[in-house]
């Protein structure tokens, strides 16, 4: 029986063993903290001023309806939210100072794709504004004073919003972050927990539709006190609590204190470039008002976001206290760093900064320029450690790379060595090509036989991935090795990886430095392992013999004997007695037996003793048997393990973030190259070593791909706890009495679900694709609904047009002082509801006023650059008439009329004729109550376990009247 020689030997079995201990330890490590969450402690005050039951609590009652800014619940909930802040400072015995705005309205805009039209606003706030001061605070209340200005800038702000969206109960989207801000109140009002510098607690009202309680939060006066933020925000239901996105390396240092800290900055690169299709109030705290902040979320299941599923059910105490212990060592942090917004004058900007955590337990902070200095520097010297370490190699003569032959003195002539240094250096690059566009491959098949199958089987994915990748490496490696044998494999290997990722490194570099990419970080890391691993192999070839000295050993060793006889090498091993006349390189069919190499080493290892297994036989240049090829375990320690936690961590976050926003009308493609790409880099550092991989892993690996590919092209892709979300509305005309349901989502799936709906029996369903700018596979189906009874109306005994009239009534006026002015003034009214909007179908508006709003803010421009196709008016109270004043240029075009796919009205107008023409729409969204919209009602009840239903825009029913200026 073969007995085991040395377990740290480059032989078969120690690299097979060891190396997949390293990478299924790790692995399961980071799957383990990607898909679970730390258990909450046993004690129900866990930290001073904190109460984990009563937070529980809080979030069960919060959660127990649908709560949208237009709709009744959503004014109980601010009722109960204000009794709440009450009835805690005075448990606490504190004062502090409690707003609750009724007063404060904006003007403001967002711009459409390109500078095109976009959409403006009016908004009258809700929201509710807790100030606890601190030590070092302004003691007096200057705020009493209309002129009145903080004589200091540092106080922090938490903000979390408490509406939710028409068709969720907003669990952790957001109810989490409101029960967190009410504990952050508990904490601060708790004695010897007043913070240094003060602390503003906004519960802010109406981010779902515009991010409008965010905005408004701007003419309050406490929002002249705040120079930091940390935002609470929720994007599904469950699982951890991320920090995405940070505007510098202060703040996020404060992060850093949370007892579980996780996330990574290049979620904030994708997030900002729109691979996921929402927004979050960040943007305004930091884009419109200046402060430095953060944004922590929850990042997942996506499938639940703004469903019936984002409930306290499956969201998990486990999750609360998550966010809970972050929130509150990140904002005690930050009330202690006395920070300064980046608008205040001769205030330096704090420094962008890359950051990830190491398996949940502590958290990695680079400075973005500390990341330039350390890149610039690997790159230049690098290569010059590498080149001085060749130099060495060649200057002791030991520098065998690219050795093709080492000519040789002799009494009798001159005569070529051949050393077979050239082994082995086209063999990674080909390999790796090779490997890789397997994955690559399998992206497209499954984009383009099953491509939602990722939305509920993204581990499915993952396993095929992996193991084409390894299964195809493994094999061109190994035959590879068993032809043409080489020592040199791994330090070719590794050199090819370096040099690949110099040059990533000069575009990573250069992209952070010139577009801001702080999700780079990896490569930088992985660039200067793979630097450290090349090294180790180049410090590696300094154990083999001189290149003289060999040669002049083999001379000798080619001196006349007996015909039978064998001379033995210095060492102890066998040497053969080639031709010497025979030059030619051996191949397949050639024999072993050449002067050069080394044949039996399964029965002599290099140390003298029996090697561990018949099948660890190999041949190659006898120059290597004194080579240390214990490095290669130092090698792969080296690499490996780092690159694994790295990576490994951004690949599971981009997993979490995007495998379910194909139903969004993102590209899923983009998911499975991503996947792909992942991949490579875990595994491709196994390239060099995969040829002393045994059998049996790579056997393994091709049952799990042959089952896995079945599967991920065959499955159904959703199911009961990975739903597909489709979104709902119904629209009415209110002069014709019409009203359509809409159902939109991926193709062909909007249409399965469609025939499952009662009413739509017998229809004639029509399905167009949605708008191109959400995605090519989005499809809208719409049909003939239930009439709707969201505007109580008197008398069921009118018909449905003469109900519908009386919903909206609105009129308008020209207003023209000259012929060359456009103005024109409406006057609307809505029944039962506190939403609605101006739509213009044909020229944007320019400038626009609606009665009673508050002084121009210049930090938040009415109408964007390309004018306003949307004027969108939100009252705080119920039965409110707007008067808007409107002004729009001459339109050009030709006089036409038609209705798109969606009921909405195009109308295109002469320059001459001097009109205008739009509908005036007013919104509904609560649907709380079963048979106030029995439609949806409907579509909730009858829509197959594997499809979820979400709004498909502010108002689950909008209702029209089209006018004419």
């Amino acid at each position: 029986m073969a007995r085991l020689s040395n377990p740290l030997a480059f032989t078969r079995w120690p690299v097979t063993v060891i190396t997949s201990t390293v990478y299924l330890v790790i692995i399961i490590a980071l799957l383990i903290v990607h898909t679970t969450v730390p258990s909450p402690p046993s004690s129900p005050t866990p930290i001073r001023g904190i109460n984990l039951t009563e937070a529980w609590l809080d979030l069960q009652l919060l959660t127990a309806a649908y709560r949208p800014y237009n709709s009744r619940r959503n004014d109980q909930v601010h009722d109960w939210l204000l009794e709440r802040i009450k009835s805690i400072a005075k448990e606490n015995d504190a004062s502090p100072y409690i707003f609750e705005d009724n007063t404060s309205n904006l003007t403001f805009s967002a711009g459409g794709i390109l500078s095109g039209p976009g959409v403006s606003a009016y908004f009258e706030g809700t929201n509710l504004v807790v100030y606890v001061p601190g030590t070092e605070d302004d003691q007096t209340r200057w705020w009493l004073d209309p002129s009145g200005r903080p004589s200091s800038r540092n106080a922090v702000l938490v903000n979390a919003h408490y509406d939710s969206v028409s068709t969720g109960f907003g669990s952790t989207d957001d109810g989490v972050g409101v029960v967190c801000v009410l504990q952050l109140l508990r904490y601060f009002t708790t004695p010897k927990n007043k913070p240094k510098n003060g602390v503003v607690l906004l519960l802010n009202n109406g981010e779902e539709d515009f991010l409008n309680g965010a905005n408004v939060f701007s003419q309050h006066p406490m929002s002249m006190i705040v120079s930091a933020f940390l935002n609470l925000e929720g994007a599904g239901a469950g699982g951890r609590a991320a920090l995405f996105r940070s505007t510098d390396d202060a703040v996020t240092k404060a992060y850093a204190r949370s007892k579980y800290p996780f996330g990574s900055s290049t979620s904030a690169d994708g997030f900002n470039r729109g691979l996921i299709r929402s927004q979050t109030d960040y943007v305004v705290f930091n884009g419109k008002l200046g402060y430095r902040g953060l944004d922590v979320a929850f990042i997942g299941p996506r499938s639940r976001y703004h469903t019936d599923q984002d409930d306290s059910r499956h969201t998990g105490k486990s999750s609360l206290w998550h966010m809970l212990s972050a929130a509150v060592a990140t904002s005690e942090a930050l009330t202690s760093a006395s920070l300064k917004t980046n608008t205040d004058p001769g205030h330096k900007p704090g420094s962008p900064s890359l950051w990830f955590d190491v398996f949940g337990q502590t958290f990695a902070i680079l400075k973005a320029h500390t990341f330039f200095a350390l890149s610039v520097t690997l790159l230049v010297a690098g290569p010059i450690i590498l080149l001085l370490t060749v130099a060495l190699l060649y200057r002791a003569d030991k520098f065998y790379l690219w050795a093709g032959s080492q000519p040789l003195h002799r009494l009798n002539g001159d005569e070529k060595i051949k050393l077979y240094g050239w082994r082995g250096f086209f063999r990674f690059p080909l390999i790796l090509v090779t490997a890789c566009a397997v994955p690559i491959a399998l992206a497209y098949l499954v984009f383009k036989e099953n491509q939602y199958i990722a939305h509920s089987s993204e581990w499915a994915v993952w396993a095929m991935m992996i193991s084409s990748f390894v299964i195809v490496a493994w094999f061109f490696c190994r035959a590879a090795d068993y032809t043409r044998p080489s020592s040199l494999t791994r330090v070719y290997g590794f050199s090819w990886m370096w040099g690949a990722w110099w040059v990533l490194l000069v575009v990573a570099t250069v992209f952070e430095e010139h577009f801001h990419l702080v999700g780079l970080y990896f490569v930088l890391i992985y660039a200067a392992l793979v630097w450290l691993a090349t090294w180790l192999s180049y410090l590696e070839l300094f154990s083999l013999p001189r290149k003289s000295v060999y040669c002049q050993r083999v001379v000798g060793e080619e001196e006349p004997s007996p015909p039978q006889a064998s001379s033995a090498s210095g060492d102890g091993g066998d040497v053969d007695h080639p031709d010497p006349n025979d030059d030619d390189e051996p191949t397949e069919r050639s024999s072993l037996l050449r002067r050069g190499y080394r044949h039996g080493r399964d029965e002599q290892s290099r140390d003298g003793k029996a090697s561990e297994d018949k099948t660890d036989t190999v041949e190659e240049p006898d120059w290597s048997k004194s080579q240390w090829s214990w490095l290669w375990l130092l090698q792969m320690l080296v690499l490996v393990p780092i690159n694994l936690v790295v990576v490994g961590e951004i690949a599971l976050l981009l997993t979490e973030g995007l495998h379910q926003t194909g139903q969004d009308g993102s590209s899923m493609f983009l998911l499975y190259i991503l996947v792909a790409g992942c991949t490579i880099l875990l595994f491709s550092p196994l390239v060099p070593i995969l040829h002393r991989f045994t059998w049996q892993v790579p056997l393994f690996l091709l049952l799990v791909f042959i089952g896995t590919m079945v599967y991920n092209l065959t499955a159904f892709p959703f199911s009961m706890n990975n739903r597909l979300k489709l979104f709902f509305q119904q629209q009415i005309d209110l002069e014709g009495g019409n009203n359509t349901v809409f159902l939109t989502g991926v193709s062909p799936y909007t249409r399965h679900a469609v025939n499952y709906i009662p009413s739509s029996a017998g229809q004639d369903i029509t399905c167009t694709p949605a708008s191109p700018s959400i995605s090519g596979n989005m499809e809208t189906c719409s049909w003939s609904g239930i009439p709707p009874n969201v505007a109580n109306p008197s008398s069921t005994a009118l018909s449905p047009k003469e109900q519908y009239d009386s919903w909206l009534t609105f009129n308008v006026t020209r207003l023209n002082a000259s012929d060359s002015d456009n103005n024109a003034r409406f006057v609307l009214f809505g029944k039962n509801t506190r939403a609605c909007k101006l739509v213009f179908d044909t020229a944007p508006i320019k400038k626009f006023h609606v009665a009673g709003q508050a002084p121009r803010d210049t930090r938040f421009p009415p109408v964007p650059e390309g004018g306003s196709q949307e004027i969108r008016l939100w009252s705080r109270t119920w039965g409110r008439a707007w008067t808007v004043d409107v002004n729009w240029d001459n339109p050009a075009t030709s006089p036409e009329q038609s209705r798109d796919s969606e009921g909405s009205k195009n109308y295109k107008i002469s320059t001459a004729e001097n009109t205008i023409y739009g509908r005036v729409v007013c919104l509904w969204s609560d649907a709380n109550k079963n048979g106030v919209i029995p439609a949806f009602d409907e579509a909730m009840h009858y829509v197959p376990e594997w499809v979820a239903i979400t709004k498909r825009a502010d108002g689950l029913v909008e209702g029209y009247k089209s006018f004419k200026i």
